[in-house]
């Protein structure tokens, strides 16, 4: 029956490949057909014929082609199935996919890409990125994979966080410190609290690009080309600074270079010793309530060090001076992300080496997009940001695309949804996600759901209030589901910004145009990003208490029932 199957794909993909052809939508249902009733439990087709086009076509457009492929794509019926017989559906599932390449991508439709005036010098930078080094390497990105394994599982808790967007201006030494620092606080909070290790993963050495709802944005009553980051334009409110300019890219991978080598020093060379942790704080965090309750952790950190060391475990133990830290950043301006993989000379698959993890966007994560197909290709522990606008079968879609292997670790769906719709929406995901079968990583994003303007002034901010609501709503529904909440994703930053509005240490709508430095969205600061590890850690202990509990019911209960068969 295979062989038969292989036969009916080759002589179809032929068709469906020409780029001449254009089929009817009845045509192409009736080939569908045709295609299942030769293997069974294949799942729906993702792609249709693509134009060669890497350009950001219109949205209503985009919007068209995808209700497009929902009409042609019958829908998969989910299944209890076990683990072997969904990698063995997945595995039948890529015979339908076309042969990936680094550059495959460029036959989908890519959005939020820059048009760039001159193609030859996008080429000629493309050339030159293509030949300089990686940034991080295939085994270093197999090693976070495996971290994120147990936080699949509920045995690890994953801490990802950073700048909105970095920038050439602010890029400073002493802010790549400060971040790595408060970083590694909320990492001692978090770990201790829950008992278990947290994977560190920072938003660093990459993050740049940012997609935008529109091409055009109004500055100071001047209509102008929107800002998507400074690896692709200024942010100055001219013409001139906003024309995409691809040597940009180059400044990128230096800043990056510069970046992880500040990040690895300070990650393996006595900086990041437990022995230090109590001189972490920051100068003005100290003397805040959470700086307070920090210190008195800290306390009982050096405590537990000071009996360890008797026990024989020295303070020059590796475990004890350095630590993992990872970088991640929003997989969105392709010709870069192409330009930085890399085949692993050991295993032979393909990496982005632009940073350990990659996650994929709200915007640009449509099943035939370019970005799905370019991701699907490259072995980096990957993640994909869901709002409430998810369908859930188009995530079950999304996972075996994107994971066909079902590894636990591989992928990491971020949840950004606000309190009220998480409460609503993620329960169906979750759902539908266990009853395919697939393994993912559960991890909170509760910046995006909740910006808002301030009253009066109308800047961008985002209440912590509501930013700690949508971290609670998680953690519930991830309770009730009988499921693993497995990290929180956060917009934040070392330094003393006024940005998002809250915390013990309050910030007013008043405050706001005081200490405003982000080039995108708001950030919550270091005093905030410690209350808020400080209310994670609580939650985590209830859920380590309440399991250590139901496995001493569990064992007395069994204990009790052997007595009685004996």
């Amino acid at each position: 029956m295979m062989i038969t199957f292989l036969k009916k794909f080759l002589s179809y993909s032929s068709t469906i490949l020409t780029p001449s052809f254009r089929p009817t939508k009845e045509n192409r249902k009736q080939r569908i057909l045709n295609l299942r009733s030769s293997i069974k439990n294949i799942l729906a087709v993702h792609a249709a014929p693509e134009p060669n086009s890497t350009r950001m076509p219109q949205s209503a457009a985009g919007s068209t082609r995808v209700q497009a492929v929902k009409q042609l794509a019958p829908e998969a019926v989910p299944t209890a199935a076990a683990a072997d017989q969904t990698t063995s559906r997945n595995r039948e599932e890529l015979l339908l996919q076309q042969p990936w390449s680094p550059r495959s991508w460029r036959s989908k439709i890519a959005l939020q890409q820059p048009t760039y005036p001159s193609i030859e010098e996008l080429e000629a930078v493309e050339k030159t990125l293509t030949n300089f080094p990686p940034l991080v390497f295939a085994g270093e990105a197999r090693r976070l994979e495996e971290r994120l394994h147990d936080a699949a599982l509920g045995k690890a808790f994953l801490l990802q966080g950073g700048d909105c967007a970095e920038s050439f201006k602010e890029f400073d030494p002493n802010n790549i410190r400060d971040s790595f620092r408060v970083l590694l606080q909320m990492g001692v909070v978090l770990m201790f609290g829950g008992q278990m290790p947290v994977v560190k993963v920072g938003r660093m050495a990459g993050q740049f690009a940012k997609p935008r709802s529109s091409d055009f944005e109004e500055v100071n009553g001047m209509r102008l080309p929107s800002y998507r980051g400074d690896n692709i334009n200024g942010d100055a409110p001219t013409v001139e600074a906003r024309i995409p300019d691809p040597n940009r890219m180059l400044r990128a991978y230096t800043q990056a270079a510069a970046t992880l080598n500040i990040l690895r020093a300070f990650a393996t060379g006595g900086y990041a010793a437990m022995q230090r942790v109590t001189q972490w704080n920051l100068d003005f965090a100290s003397k805040s309530e959470q700086g307070n309750r920090y210190r008195d952790l800290a306390n009982h950190v050096d405590e537990a060090l000071g009996f360890m060391s008797a026990c024989g475990l020295t303070p020059d133990h590796a475990v004890m001076r350095t630590t993992e830290f990872y970088t991640s950043h929003e997989c969105l301006l392709l010709p870069y992300e192409q330009a930085l993989t890399r085949k692993d000379s050991t295993t032979g698959l393909w990496y982005d080496c632009s940073a350990h993890m990659l996650w994929i966007g709200e915007r640009t994560r449509q099943l035939d997009g370019a970005h799905i197909e370019f991701l699907r290709g490259v072995a980096n522990p990957l993640g994909v940001k869901v709002s409430d606008k998810m369908d859930p079968a188009d995530l079950v879609k999304l996972c075996e695309m994107l994971n066909p292997e079902n590894k636990p670790g591989r992928l990491t769906v971020i949840v950004r949804m606000g309190a009220e719709k998480l409460r609503q929406k993620l329960p169906l995901l979750i759902r539908a996600v266990r009853q395919a079968g697939c393994i993912v990583t559960w991890v909170s994003d509760p910046m995006h759901g909740n910006t808002i303007k301030a009253p009066s002034s109308g800047i961008k901010t985002r209440p912590f209030n509501a930013i700690l609501d949508e971290v609670r709503a998680f953690f519930d529904v991830h309770e009730q589901e009988g499921s693993h909440a497995g990290g929180v994703h956060l917009e934040m930053t070392g330094q003393n910004v006024t940005e998002c509005v809250g915390g013990s240490r309050e910030v007013t709508f008043e405050d706001l145009s005081a200490r405003y430095h982000t080039h995108c969205d708001p950030r919550l600061n270091a005093s905030q990003s410690l209350e808020l590890s400080f209310i994670i850690a609580d939650r985590l202990r209830k859920r380590r208490t309440a399991s250590t509990l139901h496995s001493l019911v569990s064992a007395v209960v069994t204990s009790a029932t052997n007595s009685v068969l004996l």
